[in-house]
């Protein structure tokens, strides 16, 4: 059995989350199940995904996400749920907008001199409905992570917010506590803002992976005997045989067993021209009949489809993780704790030093405005502890991997690029070869006999033999006997070699059929491009076969775009040595391979490794998945074989070339977008963290700096849908 069928492979979505430490606490709990490989938790489209042996089950995983304090649900969060979480993040954003803009005017006329009465009174009111109101998800979060002996994003916010509203109920007291009660409006109000922005770009990547599924249909025509019903497209079954007119949609995969038509695949290719099929050609569900009639033997149902396997390999790829989030990940479960400490700290040392530190403040105060050596010490030190709190929320640093792999994984989806693999993602920065398979990949997969010196009587047993293997050289070869209406006698003690021939008794005599012993024998033929068969008896030397497999019209362009980003290509080919230079020259392929056997591809990217490269393999059939598998990236055709796409890390869904360097243009771009958002998430932190705890910031522009970190990193990763 295939390793990957003794894996379990589960996505399911985790409710509750509402920063990176929740992520991060539901991964680790998932981790400690006895059987799993691989866990991957996204707080962007809170989804997890999981991989496991055969022991892994929901029940499992269920329970221990309920253990972490949140909620597991199998079913994955639909676009009519995203578009109400949407809009009921907007409706909480503009009522906490609403009533805290009114209060920020009312906090700058007071704070400027002008005194409104009772103001302290209504900063109490409107920040305890702000917090119990549009904020009590918030105080809910913070509640379940507490409980669960945790600490996450909205135990910051919660924090912050409830202390900067006491100030005010207390300010109405003998105490007489300079008041921030508009402060902790303003915590809920910006981080509502927040949690608007991060909604609405879930919805932009739903929409742009739901954007191929847009055209599935939902309904079709069975054929049942000599009659045709329309029915619901979940009751169709396998080898039903679907009737499908010009201008309707083909409802599932499957073969077309009678008629011709054109099919307009630009949903999955992004190719707006149609594509001519006859019978015994593939058909894929979704697409578009522009011309013709068809009836379709159904092959695929279900989640088994091209399009719903390609929309899970994009919704597994935004819950994948890159090598660069680890230390943002492994920084974010200290960081809550570590925060609340020096809020705490800070606050004490302020409250009994003030006397000591006032001068400092003096000082400050004739750069800084805000700063007020004469609040005293109590009031000094709950300024420096509401400053620091909510100065110190990690949402950018939390959201700086996943938001990027939405819209770089989004933007792929639109070009018919589906990126699977986070920490394939993360290789594309330093990828330096790309190893190309040339038959299927480079070609177009449909060889063609150019000419022989057989005789047709056995060029016939040599179809016979050929008949019995699926290669597509022996196809050419039997194709080529049956247009010449050879009559193919029988042939027995067929045994066949993967990449050196086949070998069959035919007529009494033994051939063999495969590659020349001696490439120098056919230099001229091979110095064009053909690839040579030769076939021997018992005598030597029968003769030989020369097939030709054009060139995909867009390779060339493809491998110029290769070198333009750095990347040397490597034409890996099973041709004979002048063939193979012959085709790389026509290509602008510099370095080759030739005579490669199958089980060799490994041992070559293997072999690249070694001398320190980053290396691509690109590849379409059964004999690439292990060098697929073993590549840094595996880069499957979409029309290549099931194996070589379960085996890739990125696959293109068209047999478009331009694509492999669209697609690393992609991953480059969102590894350098990661780099950013990290790198101004950590050092927005060490600038504003020491700052806030010397009480040089006011807890207003603590909290707009903090928002303003988090929408940096959003807008930034937008970026990356409009800029590839």
């Amino acid at each position: 059995m295939d390793e990957a069928e003794e894996k379990n492979h589960f996505s399911f979505a985790v409710e509750g989350m509402t920063c990176a430490s929740c992520a991060r606490i539901v991964e680790r709990g998932l981790k400690k199940i006895e059987g799993i490989e691989y866990v991957s938790v996204n707080l962007a489209t809170e989804k997890a995904y999981v991989v496991g042996n055969t022991s892994i089950n929901e029940e499992i995983l269920q329970q221990a996400v309920e253990k972490t304090g949140y909620h597991y649900s199998a079913d994955l969060p639909a676009d009519d749920v995203l578009e109400q979480k949407f809009k009921e993040a907007g409706k909480r954003a503009l009522i906490a907008g609403g009533v805290t803009i009114p209060l920020m005017v009312l906090m700058i006329f007071h704070m400027s001199g002008i005194h409104i009465p009772g103001f302290a009174l209504i900063e109490t009111v409107a920040g305890l409905y702000l917090i119990l109101g549009p904020g009590k998800n918030t105080l809910k979060g913070a509640s379940i992570a507490l409980t669960h002996g945790h600490a996450n994003m909205d135990t910051l916010v919660s924090i912050g917010a409830v202390a900067a509203w006491l100030t005010a109920p207390l300010s109405l007291t003998p105490l007489k506590l300079l008041s921030f009660g508009t402060i902790g409006a303003m915590v809920i109000a910006f981080h509502l803002a927040g949690r608007y922005i991060e909604a609405k770009l879930k919805r932009k990547a739903s929409r742009d992976i739901r954007a191929i599924l847009a055209g599935e249909a939902r309904a079709a025509r069975v054929e049942t005997g000599d009659t045709i019903r329309e029915v619901p497209i979940e009751s169709v079954r396998i080898d039903s045989i679907l009737v499908v007119r010009g201008g309707e949609k083909v409802p599932l995969d499957g073969e077309i067993i009678e008629g011709s038509c054109a099919v307009d695949e630009s949903m999955i290719t992004g190719e707006p021209i149609p594509v001519s099929k006859q019978t015994g050609e593939e058909v894929i569900g979704g697409t578009i009949l522009s011309s013709g009639f068809i009836r379709v033997r159904v092959s695929k149902v279900g989640a088994d489809t091209f399009l719903s396997r390609m929309i899970k390999l994009v919704e597994d790829a935004q819950s994948s993780t890159v090598p660069l989030q680890a230390f943002a990940d492994r920084i974010s479960l200290v960081f809550v704790p570590v925060v609340i400490s020096i809020a705490l700290i800070a606050a004490v040392v302020w409250g009994l030093a003030y006397d000591s530190l006032t001068p400092l403040l003096v000082r400050a105060s004739q750069i800084l405005p805000w700063v007020r050596p004469d609040m005293g010490a109590a009031a000094t030190a709950i300024f420096v502890f509401v400053a620091t709190m909510v100065i110190a929320c990690p949402c950018a640093l939390g959201l700086a991997t996943p938001m990027a792999l939405v819209a770089g994984s989004g933007a792929a989806a639109r070009r018919g690029i589906i990126l699977k693999n986070g920490e394939a993602i993360g290789n594309a920065r330093s990828l330096s070869t790309v190893l190309l398979d040339k038959t299927g990949t480079l070609t177009q997969g449909s060889p063609s006999v150019d000419s022989t010196n057989l005789n047709d009587t056995t060029l016939a047993a040599v179809a016979s033999i050929e008949s019995a293997s699926v290669h597509p050289l022996a196809k050419a070869v039997v194709s080529y006997a049956e247009e010449k209406r050879l009559m193919l006698p029988s042939a027995s003690e067929i045994s066949e070699e993967t990449g050196r021939g086949i070998a069959g008794s035919c007529n009494g005599s033994l051939y063999h059929i495969g590659r020349p012993e001696d490439d120098s024998r056919y230099k001229e033929l091979t110095q064009t491009g053909a690839t040579v068969i030769e076939v021997r008896g018992n005598e030597g030397i029968l003769g030989w076969i020369a097939i030709r497999d054009p060139l995909k019209s867009d390779a060339p362009a493809m491998i110029a775009r290769l070198k333009e980003l750095g990347i040397t290509p490597v034409m890996l080919t099973g041709d004979q040595k002048h063939t193979a230079l012959a085709v790389a020259s026509e290509l602008g392929i510099d370095e080759v391979r030739a005579r490669v056997k199958p089980e060799e591809k490994a041992a070559i990217v293997r072999e690249y490794q070694g001398k320190g490269e980053i290396v691509a393999m690109v590849g379409d059939g059964i004999n690439d998945a292990a060098s697929l598998k073993t590549a840094d990236i595996g880069i499957a055709i979409g029309s290549g074989t099931d194996l070589s796409i379960e085996s890739a890390d990125l696959v293109l869904v068209s047999d478009r070339l331009d694509r492999i360097a669209d697609a690393i243009t992609i991953s480059r771009k969102t590894v350098r977008t990661i780099r950013q958002n990290l790198f101004w998430a950590f050092f927005y932190n060490l600038i504003a963290l020491p700052a806030a705890a010397a009480g040089l910031l006011h807890p207003a522009i603590a909290e707009a700096a903090m928002s303003f970190s988090s929408i940096n990193v959003i807008l930034n990763s937008l970026r990356i849908r409009r800029s590839v």
